[in-house]
């Protein structure tokens, strides 16, 4: 049996135990930060924010997430993951391009189907989304979490364009891509590329005369206001990925790995649903807000005419990138053409 002594000595020891256990856990509690490209309530901040709830929910860990702007333009935010200043970045492909040539295989016009569930089958089960391309943001210091659609791609013009004559003479922005202006070289166009900040008082003062992006950013950038006519080509959707800094990645335990994968997991389940109809929304809030916007949805007449052309940005795209780049562009194929049987 204890005495009085004993048992006073053990609790004090349990109290410092406990204390010295909280402590610990307070200590291995990081801040960790995310930056990604868009504005408050878009695709990638829903994502971000799923992400931060997975994480806050599941761990003693935070997380910090920074909005277009706010630490700068995309590439700003890639140096400052690659640097280890921030955790987590999210950028799309048009940017990212530049550092992982072969991520330009989603501007290829016309590859990707544009009917939803069939995208997102191909997002699920794609060999190329899920086994090559971590292999390739590795070779750049990146762990790739996710790959995830965002909405078809529509271009925004000075007036209604149905074929590629029609796109003759005009500057067509593009992000800093190469694949993406060999894309409207070959629509017909003159590729203008620009960083975002640029692109509503390039098209306010005809510097340009016209952008592509999904509905919904036309509509919170409020690019119908300056480029009223919309064009629905159905040559692609947008996509994005979610990545973290490798070496910070590489330096977690275990535990918070899998906890990082599990809220990448998450948040893309989360978005899937997020944008189901959300083109639908963002083009009647368009409407409702002017009526100077035109609505121009292409025939199977007019997508064969620019269908036609893809062929050609192809071939730039295997100049580009090498034997990895035809390798990578055959198994997109081959997972496209297995989700669509």
């Amino acid at each position: 049996m204890f005495n009085r002594k004993t048992l006073k000595h053990l609790v004090g020891v349990s109290c410092f135990t406990l204390a010295a256990f909280g402590a610990a856990s307070v200590a291995n509690a990081d801040n960790w930060r995310y930056a990604h490209e868009e504005y408050e309530g878009d695709v990638q901040d829903v994502f971000a924010y799923k992400f931060k709830e997975y994480i806050e929910d599941n761990s003693d860990h935070t997380l910090q997430i920074y909005r277009f702007g706010e630490l700068g333009e995309s590439d700003d935010i890639m140096e400052q993951t690659q640097a280890g200043i921030l955790q987590f970045v999210n950028q799309s492909p048009g940017f990212t391009g530049s550092l992982i040539p072969e991520a330009q295989i989603f501007f290829i016009p016309y590859l990707m189907p544009t009917d939803m569930d069939t995208v997102i089958e191909f997002f699920r089960e794609s060999k190329a989304i899920n086994e090559d391309f971590p292999k390739l943001y590795a070779n750049q210091g990146l762990e790739l979490l996710q790959m995830y659609p965002e909405g078809e791609m529509v271009v925004t013009v000075d007036e209604p364009v149905t074929s590629p004559a029609d796109f003759q003479g005009k500057k067509i922005r593009t992000m800093t891509n190469p694949l993406l202006a060999s894309t409207y070289e070959a629509f017909g166009a003159t590729p203008t590329p620009l960083p975002w900040g640029e692109v509503y008082g390039a098209l306010q003062t005809n510097m340009i005369q016209g952008q592509e992006n999904p509905i919904f950013w036309i509509e919170s950038g409020g690019l119908y206001e300056v480029s009223p006519n919309l064009v629905f080509t159905k040559h692609g959707w947008f996509t994005t990925a979610a990545m973290a800094n490798q070496k910070f990645y590489n330096g977690l335990p275990e535990n918070d790995q899998k906890l990082i994968q599990d809220a990448a997991d998450y948040a893309f389940e989360e978005i899937i649903q997020h944008i189901d109809g959300l083109a639908e929304e963002a083009l009647a809030k368009i409407q409702k807000a002017s009526d100077k916007v035109t609505v121009t949805r292409l025939n199977d007449e007019q997508i064969e005419a620019f269908k036609a052309r893809a062929p050609k940005v192809e071939e730039t795209f295997i100049e580009m990138t090498g034997e990895s780049g035809r390798e990578l562009l055959n198994q997109f194929k081959a997972d496209l053409e297995a989700v669509e049987k």
